[in-house]
């Protein structure tokens, strides 16, 4: 994401690199032990894991690893960034002893931020957090605005009973609040490294290094899922099938999570990247971009850069390709295939059934 680590980006001026600027990481909570590599000592197994086994971020007891409560809180992790930021400026105004209302005329709240997919399969945040003036980066903070003053508000948004959010009850469900784990990593971003903290550079490789690590590195599927039996085909191992099959099972107890959409997601139904507003260049400009260096590029390919730029070209030859379905006919198609598939499921079980019968007699 342009403009992540420098906030010297387009559009945006160098003395921003002054204004107080944090690279804050917040986590999910714990679902039950896993497999690690910890600092000292062994993993809770008793085994040294290498680096690549595959068997880390997998449940020690999986029979008793919080699959749905995985997923779900994959499921809420957008809702659970907005109620903390929304609470950070809370936080920040308290500070200065002013109202919300007060402290939008004179200080701004920017951030820009990647989601992670740990091996567990967990989305943790990670963000560059910035307090600007009130006319965004043009404009500098109030002197009380530091570095200090914007680490304790983050520590206390993140941990504020207002930074939850609740999933009902339903069916054999129990009714559940979802918080940020209780590891929490802050560290100042300077334009130039003391030794002390991390600098712009290394902000933008921990971002390259998270925007790369997508939910295919807990071994889903890169692509929507039409069926469990895919993931049989496609040897899905067994952590990511339990956590896939767990939107399964929760899609009908709340529809309107639309959990089995993103169950190659691990239920996560958010953006990898997403900023602030004011944070820096606007993502429309950044695709604008690309479309007019593609398209300089097809021009060349195609030796149409000697043309002049008012000449239109008139295509003469036309071809019908065809049409999209309708919202109505989308979710008709949907319903028609979840049903062929549960149709399919349960024609396997009594398949299965009947052999055990026949082998009994």
């Amino acid at each position: 994401m342009p403009g992540l680590a420098g906030d010297d980006s387009r559009d945006i001026p160098a003395t921003v690199r002054e204004h107080p600027r944090v690279f804050a990481t917040l986590t999910a909570p714990s679902f039950g032990p896993v497999h690690n590599r910890p600092d000292h000592g062994t993993c809770r197994c008793g085994s040294t894991h290498p680096t690549d086994d595959p068997a880390l971020g997998t449940a020690l007891d999986p029979a008793t690893y919080d699959y749905a409560a995985a997923v779900l809180f994959n499921n809420h992790a957008g809702e659970l960034w907005q109620r903390f930021t929304n609470r950070l400026r809370r936080e920040l105004a308290a500070r200065a002893g002013l109202s919300q209302r007060a402290l939008a005329d004179v200080l701004r709240l920017s951030y820009g931020k990647v989601a992670e997919f740990q091996k567990r399969g967990a989305i943790h945040f990670h963000a560059v957090i910035r307090l600007d003036g009130a006319d965004g980066p043009d404009s500098p903070p109030p002197s009380w605005a530091t570095t200090s003053a914007l680490t304790d508000a983050i520590r206390a948004a993140s941990h504020h009973s207002y930074t939850s959010v609740s999933a009902p009850a339903a069916a054999d469900q129990p009714a559940r609040t979802f918080r940020w784990g209780t590891q929490l990593d802050i560290r100042p971003v300077k334009a130039f490294g003391d030794g002390s903290d991390v600098t712009e550079q290394a902000v933008a490789a921990y971002v390259v290094k998270y925007a790369t690590k997508a939910a295919e590195t807990t071994g889903t599927l890169d692509r929507r899922i039409g069926e469990l039996a895919e993931l049989d085909r496609h040897g899905v191992p067994d952590h990511a099938r339990r956590l896939i099959r767990a939107c399964w099972d929760l899609d009908a107890l709340y529809p309107e999570r639309k959990l089995w959409a993103w169950a190659h997601m691990l239920g996560f139904r958010g953006h990898f990247s997403s900023k602030s507003r004011r944070y820096s260049t606007t993502l429309g400009a950044l695709r604008q971009t690309r479309a007019d260096y593609r398209a300089a590029q097809e021009r060349g390919a195609l030796g149409l850069d000697d043309r002049e730029p008012d000449t239109v070209l008139v295509l003469a030859d036309w071809q019908y390709a065809g049409h999209g379905h309708t919202p109505g006919e989308s979710a008709l198609a949907a319903t028609i295939a979840r049903d062929l598939q549960l149709n399919r499921e349960i024609a396997r079980e009594a398949l299965q059934d009947l052999v055990l019968e026949g082998a009994a007699a």
